[in-house]
């Protein structure tokens, strides 16, 4: 009698928490098919913040100043930066990009062309999408299949840059008082949940600063290196390029490869040898990215398995368009930590043999 009723509310609290599992699991497909977008915002200010308050903590840590005023010195010095780029290199990068754009413009519709006169190239063209050049009417974004949605409605009200600018004012004003969102975030669990949902967010956001600190020093190194061989070899535009390498690497992998192909459509347009050559540059900036400068970043930030990495970005990718792809890392990198930390660690006769 007493083994029983023991055992009976442990069996009940199991299948408790099971429900609330797959009832949470629903609500956020739900959430993430409808306003996939707004949840990205979100995410993005929150992201905003974690690298504020990141900053504004190494300040701390030098100068002893408040939480405030440090926050205030890292806006300033940012602002400063920023300035001293657009009023040094902006004309230049902005005329670059123009002349980037105009000249990838040119290429595409030659590359087409060739495509349209060759039997398999234009089988391919038929299939591909009119939004990423083919002859297909097919639509696959959500915003076509939800239309006059909160996501569309931000989208058309504000803008890209209104949109930044929502990202920007919401994570700073995350990042001022992070304990008062953060607080009022737990209100939302029952009590005997809170400290573990305490917990699991303190791991997210410590996840998130290093994935982002990490991805920060690879794209600076790949666009400068990147600029540095394109001026070597002689391609026009090379600074244009290179920072477009650069901010495309914030997308591991797949950032790789839509950072590569401009560079290599303007050189295959100065010759064949000087395209051979950028196609080779951009080889050995990722071959030293990823064997030599990842693995020196990851062993003081996160460690994310490729195959999940490139899943990650194709599902997000897909659901919710360029920002699920944009910030489909960060979020995959702060889930597995959390997954991580919540669950139970393997013994070692339940793991896997390793692969001889």
């Amino acid at each position: 009698m007493t083994i029983n009723s023991s055992q009976e509310p442990t069996q009940q609290e199991q299948l408790y928490s099971l429900i609330q599992m797959v009832i949470l699991l629903t609500v956020g497909v739900i959430a993430i098919w409808l306003i996939g977008d707004l949840l990205m915002i979100v995410f993005a200010a929150t992201l905003t913040a974690i690298i504020l308050k990141g900053l504004a903590t190494i300040v701390r840590k030098h100068t002893r100043l408040p939480h405030w005023l440090a926050l205030t010195l890292v806006l300033i010095l940012i602002i400063s930066i920023i300035s001293a780029v657009v009023l040094t290199s902006g004309p230049q990068i902005n005329e670059q990009i123009i002349k980037l754009k105009h000249a990838l413009g040119t290429q595409v519709g030659t590359f087409r062309d060739r495509l349209h006169n060759n039997p398999l190239g234009d089988m391919i063209m038929n299939y591909l999408p009119n939004s990423i050049g083919g002859s297909s009417n097919t639509h696959y974004s959500i915003g076509s299949r939800i239309a006059g949605s909160m996501t569309g409605f931000i989208t058309s009200v504000f803008g890209v840059i209104g949109t930044i600018f929502v990202i920007f004012i919401a994570g700073l004003y995350f990042a001022v008082s992070p304990d008062l969102y953060g607080n009022g975030l737990l209100r939302l669990f029952p009590s005997r949940q809170r400290p573990k949902i305490r917990k699991l967010l303190m791991v997210g956001g410590h996840t998130l600063w290093s994935w982002t600190a990490g991805q920060s020093l690879d794209m600076l190194v790949v666009g400068i290196c990147s600029f540095i061989g394109l001026s070597i070899i002689g391609v026009p535009l090379a600074l244009a390029l290179g920072f477009v390498a650069g901010m495309a690497n914030f997308i591991p992998y797949i950032g790789a490869i839509i950072g590569a192909v401009p560079a290599v459509l303007i050189g295959f347009s100065q010759g064949n040898k000087e395209g051979i050559f950028v196609i080779v540059l951009y080889c050995i900036i990722q071959f030293l990215e990823g064997n030599v400068l990842s693995p020196l970043i990851q062993r003081h930030t996160v460690k994310m398995p490729p195959a999940i990495t490139i899943l990650s970005q194709t599902v997000f990718g897909t659901i919710l368009g360029m920002p699920g792809l944009i910030l489909a890392s960060p979020l995959t990198a702060a889930i597995l930590a959390i997954m991580d930390s919540s669950t139970p660690k393997l013994k070692p006769e339940e793991e896997l043999p390793p692969v001889d």
